[in-house]
């Protein structure tokens, strides 16, 4: 693979072009050349990306977004904590830690909050690549963490996914050396949308933990039919040596609220605090609205349920189109399409649809994240002209 994923590189300055239709070529061909995966030093992050769109863009489908937003009972706990965001938020880092606690069976020293997992995958490329070293990942797969370890110094094996496109786990053991120090597991996958059995995952993180880290990213479980019993963080409860990622930014809509988290071992988390900055980069809005909306089933439910509505018309769409697509766990799909990615990109782009597109295995690819059910029926409109 020629190119890699990136959720969030770090924020920097730029302009944003004018609104609408009404913006130059030129523009719109910048905006459709800039390629979804590629290294960092030519990388188009989604957040640089959301900088340049229009903002009256018909669909935004670039970006793995919850378009129907927080809960409201997060919504109202954020006025209502309006007053005392002058505050500090620790004490609200304590009481979702304990919420999280309670829920998941742990105790409260095996999990560290951050905005987002983004400072959380951080910290762990940080620690475990400061002695050099490797870091296997599945490729293509969400690189966020591999790619900031190989930055700092580590290498970076990268393993195939399998016909199916999904993690081949024989595979990634095979790879592991001596020099190892970390398997980065992203669960559901990344751009693929595929996840692996919950029984075969489990024991390879049994059997290799005493090997080396298997760090586990399950940014997207919470779209699964049953995440709990996906989840890898009973391990953690047993003593198995690994780390859990953890984030509202999915179905729980708190993408630009920023809160995760990570779940492991107490005296390996407290050596890594030294590379994140937990609870500092958060906010008294943030924590209260995730206190309101943690383990909110009937929101929860309802998201799941308008997601899978919009991802069943996107099936439905590509088919009667004549194309394939990866069937996926997650709140967006991927699937090959017949033309020139950038020329593809700019085509939707015209037509007020947002994206991303890159060319793996041989074949040019477009990710469209799920959004409202008018932005799939802009899609779908748009696509129906060029395909």
């Amino acid at each position: 693979m020629d190119a890699s994923i990136n959720r969030r590189a770090w924020i920097r300055k730029t302009a944003l072009a004018a609104g609408g239709t009404a913006l130059l070529p030129s523009v719109w061909n910048e905006l459709a050349a800039a390629p979804a995966i590629t290294r960092k030093k030519n990388f188009v992050s989604d957040a640089d990306f959301a900088r340049r769109v229009p903002p009256d863009l018909k669909a935004r489908l670039f970006a793995n977004e919850n378009p129907f937003g927080p809960s409201a009972a997060a919504k109202k706990a954020i006025v209502d904590s309006i007053d005392i965001g002058y505050r500090y938020p620790f004490q609200f880092e304590d009481e979702l830690t304990k919420k999280i606690a309670e829920q998941e069976g742990l105790k409260e020293n095996m999990i560290r909050l951050g905005a987002g997992s983004s400072s959380l995958l951080y910290a762990a490329a940080a620690y475990f690549s400061k002695a050099g070293g490797n870091v296997i990942s599945a490729d293509p797969s969400y690189d966020d963490l591999p790619d900031t370890a190989e930055a700092l110094g580590a290498k970076w094996i990268k393993v195939p996914l399998t016909a199916e496109y999904k993690l081949d786990l024989d595979a990634i053991e095979k790879a592991i050396d001596a020099s190892t120090r970390l398997v980065y597991i992203c669960n559901p996958n990344n751009p693929t949308g595929t996840s692996v059995d919950t029984a075969r995952l489990k024991a390879f993180c049994e059997r290799l933990s005493p090997k080396t880290m298997v760090f586990v990213d399950e940014a997207y479980i919470d779209y699964l039919p049953d995440p709990k019993a996906a989840s890898m963080i009973d391990l953690v409860q047993k003593g198995t040596n690994i780390l859990v990622a953890r984030t509202f930014s999915k179905l729980y809509g708190f993408a630009g609220l920023r809160v995760g988290y990570l779940v492991g071992n107490p005296d390996l988390l407290k050596k890594m605090e030294e590379y994140c900055i937990g609870a500092s980069g958060l906010s008294v809005t943030s924590l209260k609205a995730a206190l309101a909306s943690y383990g909110d089933q009937a929101f929860l439910s309802d998201a799941l349920q308008k997601t899978n509505a919009s991802k069943d018309f996107l099936y439905k769409t590509l088919k009667e189109q004549g194309y394939d697509y990866i069937p996926s766990d997650t709140n967006f799909v991927l699937f090959p399409i017949n033309m020139e990615g950038q020329r593809f990109a700019m085509e939707m782009f015209k037509r007020g649809v947002g994206l991303r597109h890159w060319k793996f295995n041989n074949k040019n690819w477009c990710r469209v994240s799920i959004g409202r059910m008018d932005e799939m029926e802009a899609f779908a409109a748009a696509f129906k002209e060029i395909s």
